[in-house]
């Protein structure tokens, strides 16, 4: 069965878009992480020259004092030292006393302070560095450097992903847009034109095959419905028409066995309507249909049911307003209700039905057990394939039927159980959907 030809395609370059930013993000997560580890790096090697020198000052006092029994003036004039800390500069003495474990000290002024312990006495071993510092003058500019640095190497990465990006994404673009208002009548042709023996080429390659292998089923469906809508057809028509017949011919004691025939007859005529229209394109457009009276054409209808109700003994209650109308065709509402009175009448368990109507609705309702809590769920709509009542002696695709039909002209079809009833009501699809009462009070 065929839908509406679908909407042009519209799609952004996301790919492309994500390769790119991709690539400048790993850009500069690699660029800001080397970054950091190159100023830790300069840091690292600074502080640890002056640490070297401190302890290499600190042998040559130790040592000195060992021999000579006094501490001896250091042999660089950034270094002194302090003994028991007398002396020692305000910033320093405040900041060591509060942090004597500290060995890097930042000073007032910019001055800057790395600090050795000489002995248990307390003498301390200084060494000011704030004009022998290298690294911290040049922070900026290594700063800069490397921002520069980062942004030039995301700008290549840009570069380079949108390059790639391109390559990449071409012939996939190319085969979106062959394939953007594919419908099943009108299949697109030679995807794999101007495609390499890729990815992206197999995969038009077997886009192709399968656009092949649709035409060829539509083709089959068309050539089915088309035949079928010949062969079945005239048949039934003779049928129906020796029937009527038949029974103006036959005695008294005929006369069932003969309505009995043309019933089924007409039930097989309706049956086969109803599939020849579940299998032809029909898409869902209600604004091109006048609205149609509902009474007279459900009269009809029930005329037409008249033989089956007779023989069944079923007694039809009609709720439907004089003035009502539906701007649904004829054909469709005769194919619908008579498909829904004919699954009442088989599942009834009085031999009353009851067809009623208002503004956005049309019901028919017969009391019967509790319909299966699968058909009454939310998703009844897609799980009633193939779901029975309790007395059914069919396969449960009759309502299945009926609800492709009905979507196929913009209808919903909900199945309500109330007060010991079953109701199977047609809406718009608009229509607020009805909410079931599995109580069994009258």
């Amino acid at each position: 069965m065929m839908g509406p030809r679908p909407a042009a395609s519209t799609y952004r370059p996301r790919l492309q878009r994500r390769l790119m930013l991709a690539f400048a993000g790993y850009t500069l997560l690699v660029g800001a992480l080397f970054g950091l580890l190159s100023m830790m790096f300069v840091y690292v090697v600074e502080d640890e020259f002056f640490a070297t020198t401190l302890r290499a000052e600190m042998l040559r006092q130790q040592a000195h004092r060992a021999e000579q029994g006094a501490w001896t003036q250091p042999a660089l004039p950034f270094v002194q030292v302090y003994p028991r800390g007398e002396g020692m500069p305000a910033d320093l003495a405040r900041q060591r006393a509060a942090n004597p474990r500290r060995h890097e000290i930042a000073g007032d002024d910019g001055r800057h302070y790395h600090v050795r312990r000489l002995d248990a006495d307390g003498t301390e071993l200084v060494a000011e560095v704030s004009k022998q510092l290298v690294v911290r003058p040049l922070r900026n500019t290594l700063l800069l450097w490397l921002v520069a640095a980062g942004g030039g190497l995301t700008s290549l990465a840009l570069l380079l992903a949108w390059r790639l990006s391109r390559s990449a994404s071409a012939p996939l673009d190319l085969l979106a847009r062959r394939v953007a208002n594919s419908s099943p009548d009108a299949l697109p042709k030679g995807l794999t034109k101007g495609l390499a023996h890729d990815e992206v080429g197999e995969l038009a390659r077997h886009l192709e095959e399968l656009h092949e292998r649709t035409r060829a089923f539509i083709a089959r469906e068309q050539a089915f419905t088309a035949d079928a809508g010949h062969e079945l057809r005239t048949p039934l028509t003779v049928l129906g028409v020796a029937c009527e017949r038949l029974r103006a011919r036959a005695a008294d004691d005929v006369q069932p066995l003969a309505q009995s025939m043309q019933a089924a007859v007409w039930q097989l005529q309706q049956t086969v309507e109803l599939l020849l229209a579940l299998a032809r394109e029909s898409p869902a457009n209600l604004q091109s249909v006048s609205e149609q009276p509902l009474l007279p054409v459900l009269e009809r209808m029930l005329l037409a049911h008249a033989p089956l109700l007779d023989q069944q003994g079923v007694q039809v209650e009609l709720h439907v307003p004089a003035g009502l109308t539906r701007p649904w065709p004829v054909g469709v509402t005769q194919l619908l209700v008579g498909n829904l009175l004919a699954n009442s009448i088989a599942h009834a368990q009085t031999p009353h039905v009851r067809i009623e109507a208002d503004a956005t609705r049309l019901s028919v309702c017969n009391a019967s057990l509790p319909p299966p809590e699968l058909l009454l769920g939310d998703d009844a709509a897609g799980r009633i394939r193939g779901v029975k009542g309790l007395t059914s002696t069919g396969e449960g695709l009759g309502l299945s039927i009926v609800r492709r039909l009905a979507e196929q002209h913009g209808l919903a079809l909900d199945l309500l159980y109330r007060a010991g009833h079953t109701c199977v009501t047609l809406r718009a699809a608009g229509a607020a959907r009805p909410t079931n009462d599995t109580s069994s009070e009258a």
